[in-house]
């Protein structure tokens, strides 16, 4: 039997929101939601939760990674595993270093002036958000991978299992 698991769910946007914790309570774990990076750090704080799946881009083009880095790199949430739900492409790479590979990308003539790419290997599924902040710093931030939007209840529910088992 599968343990159950509290999971944090962040979007801005109800009906993914509403979908997302209806196949994730199926699967008998138990879901908080937020619909803002302010509202997600006070639950998470007080809740505790062993994962949060983000939305990207929310209000701002930055909230989704300033919430990844926050529940990823701060010692009030103890490193928590990010899964980060998106519509944006998601680059596959076969190279364990899914930043290198950012990097080398975006060296390309025509990659240069990218704002956000979001870098997935296949293999060790190590992932990230190689994106430019407002002031041109290009930042890495490592996620636990991405959940494409819209959701597929199969891979949604696959991808949780293997972030919660690692």
């Amino acid at each position: 039997m599968k343990t159950s698991k509290k999971i944090l769910i962040v979007d801005d946007d109800i009906d993914i929101l509403t979908v997302v914790k209806t196949i994730l309570e199926n699967e008998g774990h138990q879901i908080i939601v937020a619909q803002s990076k302010n509202e997600a750090i006070k639950i998470a704080k007080a809740e505790k939760p062993d994962l949060a799946i983000c939305d990207v881009m929310m209000s701002t083009h930055y909230e989704g990674f300033e919430l990844a880095e926050a529940l990823t790199k701060t010692d009030d949430f103890n490193n928590m595993p990010v899964l980060m739900q998106t519509s944006i492409e998601v680059f596959s790479s076969n190279n364990n270093d899914a930043m290198n590979f950012a990097r080398q990308y975006r060296e390309k003539v025509d990659s240069k002036d990218l704002e956000v790419l979001l870098v997935e290997d296949q293999k060790t599924k190590k992932a990230g958000i190689d994106y430019r902040t407002e002031n041109g710093q290009i930042k890495w931030l490592p996620v636990d991978g991405f959940i494409r939007k819209p959701v597929k209840a199969k891979t949604l529910i696959e991808s949780v299992e293997r972030v919660l088992m690692s």
